[in-house]
């Protein structure tokens, strides 16, 4: 394709004033045309861990930044969509396997002609939201540890545990400085932080031991990115602490599992029971039952429920969050 992994100028990073200006090597660069509509905020959003998150940045223009520890290194991808086009800008070692990949990022081995919806809530939502593509990051890592960190506590919890652990012992990440973004930590980096820092971040010792668990088998995690929904939910909950709930949630993003529906979900269960029922009080197995008839786009499915703007309205009072660092 034309103009591809063509290198740019780029602008200079911000630093404090006391500091000479550094220049910033030059993006390589990529643009692309998806083969229908595609809104950003839409496909992208599902990796932003909270407003504040340091490897991910959504502009008020609809561009998108994040930070990847990918294959070939760290790498920045800068995103945005103008006139049906795609394009994109990346720094750093692994900035040409971000390109390379930023199709299928963006959903392009996704089908979303392959869901029928039959019920008239679906359907409505479907025809208004034609930018709604299942992303595909490939990498099972950046989404398993968020998901661990998620696991029975508040998501304010989770976003906070996960922005002073990137922060603290991931790496800024490459590109202009004003990003502001950082790479997570790699696996043996992950392996090294001591047990009292997980505690100032808020997370106990059982999530805090399943990620240890994980990344010292962090290769055959990745491998999952490449398999079936089946074989993959099987090699991630292989690792004692993660269930189907943090598989579902990791393969969704790293895998663009179509069908990778999150059971064990506190709130999911009532959403979909509520949207499709008129049941706020379904469980598992009921939301199983009247996502039957999307056997294949069950994940989906959930996706434009929640996008339906149809959810109950909270009964119960919201759970308060814990302060492990405290005890």
């Amino acid at each position: 394709m034309a103009g591809r992994f063509a290198p740019r100028s780029a602008p200079r990073a911000a630093v404090p004033h006391q500091a000479a200006a550094t220049p910033v090597p030059a993006p390589l660069t990529r643009a692309w045309t998806p083969p229908g509509p595609l809104d950003l905020r839409l496909v992208l959003g599902p990796l932003r861990r909270g407003p504040a998150d340091p490897t991910f940045r959504m502009s008020a223009d609809g561009s998108v930044r994040r930070a990847s520890r990918t294959p070939a290194g760290p790498g920045t991808l800068h995103v945005v969509a103008r006139a049906g086009r795609i394009e994109a800008a990346a720094w750093g070692p692994g900035a040409a396997w971000l390109l390379d990949q930023l199709p299928t990022l963006l959903g392009a081995s996704d089908e979303p002609e392959a869901f029928t919806p039959r019920h008239r809530l679906l359907a409505v939502t479907h025809h208004r939201r034609p930018g709604l593509r299942l992303l595909r990051t490939g990498l099972v890592l950046e989404s398993l540890i968020p998901s661990v960190l998620e696991q029975k506590v508040t998501t304010d919890e989770a976003y906070r545990a996960w922005r002073l652990l990137v922060r603290t012992y991931g790496e800024p990440a490459p590109g202009p400085q004003e990003y502001g973004l950082y790479v997570m930590p790699d696996a043996r980096t992950w392996s090294l932080i001591p047990s009292w820092e997980w505690h100032r971040a808020g997370v106990d010792s059982k999530r805090s031991a399943t990620i240890l668990r994980t990344v010292r088998v962090a290769r055959r995690m990745e491998e999952a990115a490449a398999m079936e929904l089946t074989e993959a939910m099987a090699r991630l909950q292989a690792i004692p602490g993660i269930g189907p709930w943090t598989a579902a949630e990791t393969l969704q993003r790293a895998n663009g599992a179509a069908d990778a529906v999150t059971v064990g979900d506190f709130h999911l269960p009532g959403i979909v029971g509520h949207a499709l029922a008129g049941n706020r009080n379904a469980d598992d197995e009921e939301m199983l039952a009247l996502l039957t008839p999307y056997e294949g786009q069950r994940h989906r499915a959930t996706r434009l429920i929640m996008l339906s703007d149809n959810t109950p309205s909270r009964r119960a009072p919201r759970m308060q969050p814990g302060n492990i660092a405290r005890l």
